[in-house]
């Protein structure tokens, strides 16, 4: 046979004779536009181009639970004022991906422990556990008998490697550990409420171990404090979104996704055919878009039994700010918990966001007098910062599931292997933090391209 001429063989190349076919691409739906549901759409993404994705979020914003709001007429301001740690390896890489330099959009200190006046526990840049001893030979304002308490717990929980034969709550924990109540207070209080949101009388111990495992026995800068300078939605959510568009992928907002449908095999989303699908949306919401069959109800009896736990954050205008002293300070009496100055972490001129975790109802059914309390406890507590001024308090009645003993979380896999869960409520080590919301989105990404037979 005789060999065809190079230009015709190259003309054939380029209407696609003697090529195989490109396979169409297969599409993957993500319901949900928080931070769960951006990390599967980029982790799909980056995983092989050989999908389209589409992202529907409800809302106007992007972020979920952790998203820019507009609070007195300004931009800039959180649903929710938010801490990361060191420790939160896949959040940061992810931001990397989308265009987002943590050392930039982050604020990056020593892990601290502040209670105002009472208690200043640092973590220096070490290995642990020296960071731990030296912190501990370091702290302010513990008795040498408190640090000894102190000491034999965090090496009682080393002795399991942070497992704990049974799980149960803080409290009895503590109490089995002989704890004083006042390191009770100025420690373990603030820690569990600061990353659990749960009271320590029902919070799980195991999940507390887990966060002091990752946060404090873990490599030098794992344990550091990471306080965003820029708003939540700007931190990954939207560069999320504008990385998968430049990819050519679509993300949706103000598009709510009223059900999934089933029916005769195919997998429709809002009128449209995907071969795939995560559904990352908020765990109350999640049941009304799922079929009603009695498989699809058993596998769905966990999100019956969450509880949730509020977060309120009042910001505030203060006359002097940097009066504070530090970035952040906790509080060991009365409602407010932790104040951040947000002049110095993202240059709102005058601005604090005082966090009230797990907050009394009392308060929240009467915010005038929430804002006169943390007005007054701030003007006490701090009278360097002049007058203080309640701006608006945001309330998230919603903001974490109640991280109790014994709770069952809900399984990514869903009945159906094409639709899978993702959430900062779905079973994992984490409690309902950014970095458990973006792990479990990374792990349904990967479930998803396991079903579809591609790279996972």
């Amino acid at each position: 046979f005789a060999h065809p001429h190079p230009q015709a063989v190259a003309g054939m190349e380029n209407m696609g004779i003697g090529q195989a076919p490109r396979m169409k691409p297969r599409r993957v739906a993500v319901v949900g536009g928080g931070w769960a549901g951006m990390a599967a759409a980029v982790t799909l993404a980056q995983a092989t181009p050989d999908l389209a994705i589409t992202v529907f979020e409800a809302g106007r914003v992007l972020g979920g639970r952790a998203r820019r709001v507009t609070v007195a007429g300004q931009v800039g301001w959180d649903n929710g004022q938010h801490l990361l740690i060191g420790a939160y390896h896949r959040s940061l890489a992810l931001m990397h991906t989308v265009g987002v330099n943590p050392d930039t959009a982050l604020l990056r200190l020593p892990q601290r422990l502040e209670m105002a006046g009472e208690f200043c526990l640092q973590l220096p840049r070490l290995p642990a556990p020296f960071n731990q001893v030296c912190g501990l030979l370091h702290a302010r304002g513990l008795t040498w008998a408190e640090r000894g308490h102190w000491l034999r717990a965090l090496l009682a929980l080393k002795r399991v490697n942070y497992r704990l034969p049974v799980d149960e709550s803080v409290a009895h924990w503590l109490a089995r550990h002989q704890q004083p109540a006042r390191l009770i207070r100025l420690f373990w209080e603030p820690v569990t409420l600061a990353t659990l949101n749960t009271p320590l009388a029902c919070a799980s111990m195991q999940v507390l171990a887990t966060v002091l495992r990752e946060g404090v026995a873990g490599a030098a800068r794992d344990s550091d404090m990471l306080i965003p300078r820029v708003d939540l939605s700007a931190l990954f959510p939207e560069p999320a979104a504008a990385w998968l568009t430049a990819q050519g992928h679509t993300v949706q907002c103000g598009t709510r996704v009223p059900a999934l449908d089933l029916t005769a095999g195919a997998l429709i989303v809002n009128g449209q055919p995907f071969e795939g699908v995560v559904m990352a949306t908020a765990p109350q919401h999640l049941a009304a878009l799922l079929p009603t069959t009695e498989a699809w109800a058993a596998w769905q009896g966990p999100l019956h039994a969450l509880r949730y736990q509020p977060i309120a954050t009042v910001y505030l205008q203060a006359d002097h700010p940097d009066a504070l002293g530090a970035p952040l300070v906790g509080l060991a009496n009365g409602a407010v918990q932790w104040v951040f100055n947000r002049q110095a972490v993202c240059g709102h001129a005058g601005q604090l966001a005082a966090v009230i975790s797990v907050p009394a109802a009392e308060w929240l059914a009467d915010l005038p007098a929430l804002h006169a309390h943390a007005e007054a406890v701030l003007g006490a507590t701090f009278p360097a910062l002049g007058r203080v001024t309640a701006l608006k308090t945001v309330v998230e009645k919603r903001a974490t599931f109640s991280c109790e003993v014994g709770l069952t979380r809900l399984a990514a896999t869903s009945p159906d292997p094409r639709v899978v869960v993702a959430g900062d409520h779905v079973a994992g080590s984490y409690p309902a933090t950014l970095e458990g919301a973006v792990q479990s989105g990374e792990q349904a990404a990967r479930r998803v391209l396991g079903t579809l037979d591609l790279v996972a």
